[in-house]
C-alpha cells in the first residue's frame, strides 16, 4: 500500500550539489517521521538525516551543515538536498518512514546511488 520510491542519485564531483526525493505512493499518517539513512560498500547502515511532519529536524555529524532534508506532505514527499559532496558521502541511500508508534509498520525505499569522485 505504502511504496516509498527513491530517485535523483547519481555521479556527481567532489564539491559538487544533488538532489534526493522519495515519493511515497499511497496515504502516509502524519505522524510518520521521513528521512535517510545510507550505506557505504562493505559498510553498515548509518543514519543521516530526520524530518518531522512540522519540520523538526534531525541531522548525522557527518552531514550537519552540508545537507538539508524537508519534506512535501502534501505530496508525501522528502527531499535531500546535498551540498559540498564528499568522496565518503558515495553510498546507497534510502529513504525511510518511520512511526514514532510499535505497532504501525516502517516503510523503506529501495535505495537511489550516490557516487562522489573525480
Amino acid at each position: 500500500q505504502v511504496q516509498p520510491v527513491a530517485s535523483g542519485g547519481g555521479l556527481v564531483q567532489p564539491g559538487g550539489s544533488l538532489r534526493l526525493s522519495c515519493a511515497a505512493s499511497g496515504s502516509i499518517s502524519s505522524i510518520y517521521i521521513m528521512g535517510w539513512y545510507r550505506q557505504g560498500p562493505g559498510k553498515q547502515r548509518e543514519f543521516v538525516a530526520t524530518v518531522s511532519s512540522t519540520g523538526s529536524t534531525n541531522y548525522a555529524d557527518s552531514v550537519k551543515g552540508r545537507f538539508a532534508i524537508s519534506r512535501d506532505n502534501a505530496k508525501n514527499t522528502v527531499y535531500l538536498q546535498m551540498n559540498s559532496l564528499k568522496p565518503e558521502d558515495t553510498a546507497v541511500y534510502y529513504c525511510n518512514l518511520h512511526s514514532p508508534i510499535v505497532t504501525l509498520p516502517d516503510y523503506w525505499g529501495q535505495g537511489t546511488q550516490v557516487t562522489v569522485s573525480s
